[in-house]
Order: C-alpha cells, then sequence, then structure tokens
C-alpha cells in the first residue's frame, strides 16, 4: 500500500559562534546561496526543501543545505545553532536584514524580537478542499502533542525561562481569536473579512499552529503545514515527527466521521478552539509532562499517553505502509524527554548553557557528516 502524500519542509535556523551566542549573517548568506532566504532579523534564516513522496529521499533534503551552510560559517569561524530561541542571545535589539524593507518595518515595529526564533514547518500535500479543512481542524486540535514532541526552547538570553516552548509563548498567535474552520466558504470569507478589517496585514499574516497554503491563498490551496514545531535538529526525529502526522492524516482519510472533530467531538467548534489554545499554552509551558483535554470529550489527558495513544491508534496503517520503524524515536523522547527536558536536566546537574549548546552543536555537525546511505531507509 502506497498512498503517501507529498511532504515538504521549512527550516528556520540561527547562526552564531561556536560558543553558541547568536551572530546575524543571513544577508551574506543568501548572496552566497540562493537557496536560503532572510527574515527581517539577521541572526536566523530559512531554507525550503523539494516536496517529495519518499521519506527515503527527505532525509537528505534536510541535511544538504545544513552541510552547505555549515561549510561557508566556518569560514566566517561561525556555526549552525541549536534551540528555537536566542538562547545566549540579546532579545532586546532587534537586528535589521534589510533596513530598505517596509515589511520588516512592519515587523520590528508591531513585534520585534518576539518573533526571532527557529521552528520547523512540516508541509502535506491535500488538494481536495473538503479533506484538507477536515486535516486542519484534526490537526489543529492536536497540535500540542507536535509541540511537545518538538519542545527546544527553555532558554533567552542565557537563562532558563521556566517554560519548555519560550518561542510559543512568546510568539504572536495572530489574529487572536481564529474560528475552527468549517470548510474553504467559512476560511475565504473570514480572512477576507480580516484583510478588510485589519486583523490581518495580508494574506500570509495568519500565525497559528497549523493553516492552509497553497499558491493563491485564500483562493488556491493544496497542502497543510504545521508550523507549531520549535526547531527539530535530529532528522530522524523529524522525519518520525512528520511520519506520526502523516498517518494521522491519512487515518483521517479512512475514517473522517470519527477523526474529523466536526464529527468525532462532543464539543462545540467555539468550545475546540478554547480547547486548542489552552493545551497549546500547556503545551509550551511544561510539553510533555502537561494535562490536557482531549478534543473527542474534554477530559483531561496527560501529553505522554494521548501521545502514545496516537502511536497505537496509527499502528496497523504504519505497519502497512512499512512505516511503523520510523516512528520509533517519539518512544525515545517519551522515554528520555525532547531537547528541552533534556537541556533542563543537565543544567540542573550543574552543566552551564553554552556547554549544552557546545554538545548539541557537535552532535548536528556529526548527523551531518554521516553518509546518507547510513541513516534508515524505507
Amino acid at each position: 500500500m502506497n498512498n503517501s502524500l507529498l511532504k515538504g519542509f521549512e527550516v528556520e535556523l540561527f547562526t552564531g559562534r561556536l560558543s553558541g551566542e547568536n551572530v546575524g549573517v543571513s544577508d551574506a548568506v543568501s548572496k552566497e546561496f540562493p537557496e536560503f532566504v532572510i527574515e527581517p532579523d539577521k541572526r536566523n534564516l530559512e531554507y525550503i526543501t523539494i516536496p517529495d513522496r519518499e521519506y527515503k529521499h527527505l532525509n537528505e533534503s534536510l541535511l544538504a543545505p545544513r552541510r552547505k551552510l555549515r561549510n561557508w560559517l566556518a569560514l566566517q569561524e561561525l556555526t549552525i545553532l541549536p534551540g528555537s530561541t536566542l538562547s545566549l542571545g540579546d532579545s532586546r535589539k532587534f537586528e535589521r536584514s534589510d533596513l530598505s524593507n517596509p515589511y520588516h518595518d512592519f515587523i520590528e515595529s508591531n513585534y520585534g524580537t518576539k518573533v526571532v526564533t527557529a521552528s520547523v514547518h512540516i508541509n502535506l500535500g491535500l488538494e481536495d478542499l473538503s479533506l484538507l479543512f477536515a486535516a486542519l481542524r484534526l490537526v489543529r486540535c492536536e497540535a500540542a502533542l507536535f509541540l511537545a514532541l518538538s519542545a527546544s526552547s527553555p532558554f533567552l538570553d542565557g537563562k532558563l525561562t521556566g517554560v519548555h516552548s519560550q518561542r510559543w509563548i512568546q510568539f504572536p498567535v495572530t489574529p487572536k481569536d481564529v474560528p475552527l474552520f468549517l470548510n474553504h466558504g467559512h476560511y475565504v470569507t473570514w480572512i477576507e473579512e480580516q484583510l478588510r478589517e485589519g486583523g490581518m496585514h495580508n494574506e500570509r499574516h495568519l500565525w497559528i499552529s497549523v493553516r492552509a497554503n497553497g499558491p493563491e491563498r485564500p483562493y488556491k490551496l493544496n497542502r497543510l503545514e504545521l508550523r507549531i514545531c520549535d526547531l527539530i535538529t535530529n532528522c530522524d526525529l523529524l522525519l518520525a515527527v512528520t511520519t506520526l502526522l502523516e498517518l494521522r492524516v491519512l487515518c483521517l482519510c479512512n475514517n473522517p466521521k470519527k477523526l474529523d472533530p466536526l464529527e468525532g467531538s462532543l464539543l462545540s467548534p467555539q468550545e475546540l478552539s478554547k480547547l486548542i489554545d489552552m493545551n497549546e499554552k500547556a503545551s509550551a509551558t511544561t510539553s510533555l509532562d502537561a494535562t490536557l483535554r482531549d478534543w473527542v470529550d474534554g477530559k483531561e489527558i496527560l501529553c505522554r499517553e494521548w501521545i502514545a495513544q496516537l502511536i497505537s491508534d496509527v499502528t496497523p496503517l504504519a505497519k502497512d505502509m512499512g512505516l511503523f520503524h520510523q516512528l520509533s524515536p517519539i518512544n525515545s523522547v517519551l522515554e528520555d524527554g525532547n531537547q528541552s527536558m533534556q537541556w533542563i536536566r543537565a543544567h540542573s546537574n550543574g552543566i552551564d548553557l553554552p556547554d549544552l549548546l557546545k554538545e548539541t552543536i557537535h552532535e548536528m555537525e556529526n548527523e551531518e557528516k554521516l553518509s546518507p546511505m547510513m541513516h534508515r531507509r524505507v
């Protein structure tokens, strides 16, 4: 059986010194390598992978740009930094990448360094609009689980923040109240209203955990974009998270009455929107240790238990598609903790932040040096 979806990634990265301090060079990188694009603050940049259905190609698609960037950075005695916030940076100052860009003016004046974060956006191709919006509803109701698996931002300005995803805590979700879209028509009408009334600056200014994407938003859409994840530097884990997301959507295709929240939940769409917001805040705060509320009935459930339940639910399909082994890194996270939890644990045992960052930088380097053939393949 092979009914897999197209999968692509938008990966944001921080650059800096080997000691972990942020240093912005995105303007120079984008001139050297056109495939890297600048963000409003020059301390981070982004690359986008070519969509592919086959997992055996995705690992190299993710690692090849990192290798290229790292080799160039090494000439400047710089490197790629792990984590999703300015761990050793200065969040008091916005460092513009393009002083002539009016959109960057808007970002700096309205949001400042709240948006200076690194993350990974996972895109799944879905051209059937009714299926796309059902998937958007399901994934949005479960987005907090993916944040919990990916949390990697417990530090800001050299200090622990007290949360596991400082990135999602500080990130300005926009607009503040976004409904659970009932269908494409509801989505188009709502977006047009937001643009008229100034709730959104442009059609891209929908900054929520998961959104529809496509060549001409809001009218022509062809994919789901999960935006909530912190940066996942380990590609095996990133592909495991992507596998879980894809399998969950494919299970929805097979059983929409059960898995579309409009059909399978005891809660109203308005109640679901509130539940989503509460779950995302709880997951950003304590990630895998959070107590969340299940979208089916609103009852409390521990985040770890919910993720384990999802894995159990998708296992028959995963085995049928030959993808079950790809989920194993998630089990390791459930046992050992995500990046934030591991960093917090090590920090509490006396290891300082620069040393933690150096160690993770070396882990990233070693992963990039491995031959693609040495990675697990489907």
